[in-house]
């Protein structure tokens, strides 16, 4: 391209940005350098993305057409990658590192990712819904091949050859007809070079892959197993204040009077109250503690019911709220006037905590009127956003900044605690750091959503499945679908206001609804008397549930062992987020039908996989998780107040209930990559139901499971 005014170059980028045009052009290094300086950019303009909470609905975002904000190579051949994803244990760093390096040809130690820095990343509506995988990790891959190609062009120039002659690898172009050789850093100069990118690029097939589907070790692992790392809970600033919240006497309430004065004379307390909002800080955790003691606040608490009035109450209020669309197919009632079989069932979910190992914690500093918050977060945008709007100040004024953080299972997409900590800290006049006990954790985070659901279904007595009608209330629409083949199908979700705060967990209500669809699928079995796993393939053509079907039946040995009084066999399966995945349980059953799970296997197939010892770690940590919440957890409230709030009363899944876990990776190279941080949770808890069921002819149909 030849060389054009400045004037002239800005309007041309500038037409692309507005106008959306996708149409690529190249700028030589003396026009690029007029207008932007050194080093090496690439852009690219792409089409509106719209951020979508799990759950929820989002609104529309434009990516940065500025391709810089994805991907930059210094002059020493580093490559620095930027993403709005954050690191909450799910190994992404590595993957998308991995990724990139793939596409890129260079090894992986020389790429680093900066991760949630809302100063420095492009915006993301967030971490969760397993969207990093099929989303990210394309839009990286796509700004890597753009980068090795303009690396080849630049050679290419030099050496007057054309680019299809040379090859990248190992973070070099290198001409095999003449051995010349230079590195991506010596080709850069430090220079800056743009292209805008239009339509699909070719992105290397996993069937290629050296790096992208390899079990490389964790980025930055040996920082983790020393304790290097520094979690927010880790981290201070010179003259760093601690924080401490007076919390209400119960849910939704309102703050009546407050005595402050004796704690306002203690040396070096501050003390700040805003609304209901009360927290004192002070120069160490003990001296924060000690002020909360002098507080004297009357509070006004609501009449609160209790988790044994739970399930009454969400059937009871589901129609005030404007109820959700049904999905309809075929006639239910026809087909049920007509079925050979009819059953009719009620299932379910308590409300579970996500019990993270990191609870909340953020470090909050002012200078002027900036704001920069260090937190563990699903949503760093996100809680930008709610800074912003609590204090009363522009979002650009705020910076979030999320380390590698200690989980989060969906349970950390709002900004509270960095709320907390920036209220205390503009008070104060010095950075402030609050830290939740684990009791705050388990009391004032939000929940998962407890949950009824119903199923009524038809089948003929020669195993297939004529009619489902299928109704939740409360706690979510996540796959709610069946993966059978059925003809006549209505299935509906009913919001309800619950009792208790509630929001995303692993999986949403993807969990509740596998639990009853495929509790209930094994009593359709029994019904018409089938095999549980001839029962399911009889009923759906899909061909990847089947495989992985048949995989973890393979893998189990289904069938050859028979169920007894004290031992049990049990399978689910199901589809959610991309991913395919089939579950079986063996469970023994002790004295006074206690129940122990000898051995889970699961099957799981999710595209092509990119790295398989963190897919098969996702998968080994959503069965763990998903033992917890089939047979030991759920929240007990009663009056405004949590009665179990802490890891002696809640019980989690501890070393002695470790079943025998076997893994099956079913590697779908010719799919594209999806997610995996959600979907191996869900064919747990009907597994170890059906299980049971197998083992005592006792159906189990509440979460979590209570034999007897």
């Amino acid at each position: 391209m030849s060389s054009v005014p400045d004037r002239e170059l800005a309007l041309e980028i500038k037409q692309h940005e507005v106008n959306g045009d996708l149409h690529w052009f190249e700028l030589d290094r003396r026009d690029f350098l007029k207008l932007f300086g050194g080093g090496l950019l690439i852009c690219a303009c792409g089409a509106k993305t719209v951020a979508q909470e799990s759950g929820g609905r989002g609104g529309g975002h434009e990516l940065p057409k500025d391709i810089a904000a994805w991907l930059r190579i210094a002059g020493d051949g580093q490559v620095t990658v930027f993403t709005g994803k954050v690191e909450v244990g799910q190994n992404i760093r590595t993957s998308l590192a991995q990724q990139v390096a793939e596409e890129l040809r260079v090894p992986i130690e020389s790429i680093s990712l900066t991760m949630g820095d809302t100063d420095l990343v492009p915006w993301d509506a967030g971490t969760f819904g397993s969207r990093t995988t099929p989303t990210m990790g394309p839009q990286l891959r796509t700004m890597a091949v753009a980068a090795r190609e303009m690396l080849l062009n630049l050679a290419a120039q030099d050496w007057h050859v054309e680019p299809s002659a040379l090859v990248a690898s190992d973070g070099r172009i290198a001409n095999p007809k003449t051995s010349q050789s230079r590195s991506y850093g010596e080709l850069t100069h430090g220079q800056k070079l743009v292209k805008v990118i239009e339509g699909d690029w070719p992105l290397t097939p996993a069937t290629e892959w050296k790096i992208a589907g390899a079990a490389v070790p964790k980025v930055d692992g040996t920082a983790f197993v020393t304790g290097k790392h520094q979690y927010t809970s880790d981290m201070s600033r010179p003259g760093m204040l601690y924080g401490k919240i007076l919390r209400p006497s119960g849910f939704k309430a309102s703050l009546v009077s407050l005595d402050d004065q004796a704690a306002k004379e203690l040396s070096k307390v501050t003390v700040v109250r805003d609304g209901d909002f009360v927290g004192v800080a002070a120069p160490d955790i003990w001296s924060a503690e000690q002020p909360l003691t002098t507080l004297k606040a009357q509070w006004k608490v609501p009449p609160q019911l209790s988790n044994r009035e739970l399930f009454a109450y969400l059937k009871a209020n589901a129609g005030k709220h404007d109820q959700e669309p049904a999905d309809v197919t075929g006639s239910v009632t026809k087909a049920m006037a007509a079925a050979e079989i009819k059953l009719s069932q009620s299932y379910t979910v308590a409300y579970i905590q996500h019990a993270p190992l990191e609870p909340r914690a953020a470090l909050a500093e002012w200078q002027g009127d900036k704001l920069t918050v260090w937190t563990g977060t699903q949503r760093p945008f996100a809680v930008r956003d709610e800074l912003a709007a609590a204090l009363r100040i522009p979002s650009q004024n705020v910076r979030v900044l999320v380390p590698d953080t200690g989980s989060a299972y969906g349970g950390k997409h709002t900004g509270e605690t960095a709320i907390e900590a920036a209220r205390l800290a503009r008070a104060a006049g010095k950075p402030v750091k609050v830290i939740w006990t684990r009791e705050e954790e388990f009391t004032w985070a939000y929940f998962r959503p407890a949950g009824v659901i119903e199923i009524k279904s038809g089948a003929q007595r020669g195993g297939t499945i004529t009619a489902w009608e299928c109704h939740n209330y409360n706690s979510g629409p996540a796959a709610i679908n069946v993966p059978y083949d059925i003809a006549n199908r209505l299935i509906q979700f009913h919001p309800v206001d619950g009792p208790l705060r509630q929001g995303s967990y692993r999986g949403l209500a993807a969990t509740a609804n596998h639990f009853a669809r495929e509790s209930h699928m094994d009593e359709l079995s029994q019904a018409v008397g089938m095999d549980p796993l001839q029962f399911r393939l009889k009923n759906t053509t899909d061909d990847r549930l089947r495989g992985v079907f048949e995989a973890v039946a393979g893998k189990a040995a289904w069938g050859k062992q028979k169920s007894t009084p004290e031992r049990g066999f049990g399978m689910a399966g199901g589809f959610e987020k991309g991913g395919h995945v089939a579950t079986i349980a063996e469970v023994e059953i002790g004295p006074a039908k206690t129940v122990r799970i000898r051995r889970v296997v699961e099957a799981f197939e999710c595209g092509a996989v990119v790295n398989p010892n963190g897919l098969r770690n996702q998968i080994e940590g959503a069965i763990v998780m998903g033992i917890g919440g089939a047979l030991f957890e759920e929240v007990r409230f009663a009056d405004g107040r949590i009665l179990n709030q802490h890891f002696s009363e809640y019980r989690v899944p501890r070393f002695k209930d470790m079943p025998q876990i076997d893994v099956v990776l079913v590697d779908r190279k010719d799919l594209p990559s999806a997610g995996a941080g959600e979907t191996p949770i869900v064919g747990v808890a009907p597994a170890v139901a059906n299980a049971i069921f197998a083992a005592t002819g006792e159906r189990l149909r509440a979460l979590p499971l209570k034999p007897g």
